[in-house]
């Protein structure tokens, strides 16, 4: 894979933050990004988290969430003390935060978003998830996801 860094890395990099990259193929075929990564790379979905972009009363947010769940909205809301929540546009999580769906990374977004990460990552010593590009995961602590993205931990995630 060509050029591996991305906004993310970067900023993994610059605070010198240790994780590990890990890459697949992407298949455009394939109907989950997340599932997709937790498969490729031989790991259970529930150490995989997507970043999903929400309107917490009309304004932008992100929820970091396990592949196999939904995105709990008014958990989200609650976690960020607002009072409804929305999924965004793709235009709008795409411009706002500089990646295209499927690779939007919780790390080095182009505008710093409040980021909400569901507690159930403190199951694990480390998660996985975008580092910017479909394909490519990041390998991270959850506390130094937590510290670099400034993130509320919440239960924001639903069966």
């Amino acid at each position: 894979m060509a050029g591996r860094g991305t906004p993310a890395t970067a900023l993994l990099d610059k605070q010198r933050v240790a994780h590990t990259l890990h890459s697949y193929e992407h298949d455009p075929r394939h109907e989950s990004y997340g599932l997709e990564a937790a498969e490729a790379l031989g790991l259970v979905p529930e150490r995989v988290f997507k970043t999903l972009v929400a309107e917490v009363d009309g304004k932008l947010a992100v929820g970091v969430v396990p592949v196999t769940a939904q995105l709990d909205l008014k958990g989200l809301a609650a976690a960020l003390k607002g009072k409804k929540a929305k999924m965004a546009a793709v235009a709008d999580a795409e411009r706002a935060t500089g990646y295209v769906a499927g690779g939007i990374s919780p790390l080095g977004q182009k505008k710093r978003l409040p980021v909400v990460l569901d507690e159930s990552a403190g199951n694990f010593d480390t998660i996985f998830c975008s580092a910017g590009r479909r394909g490519l995961e990041v390998e991270i602590t959850p506390a130094d996801l937590t510290r670099l993205t400034g993130a509320v931990v919440a239960p924001i995630s639903a069966s």
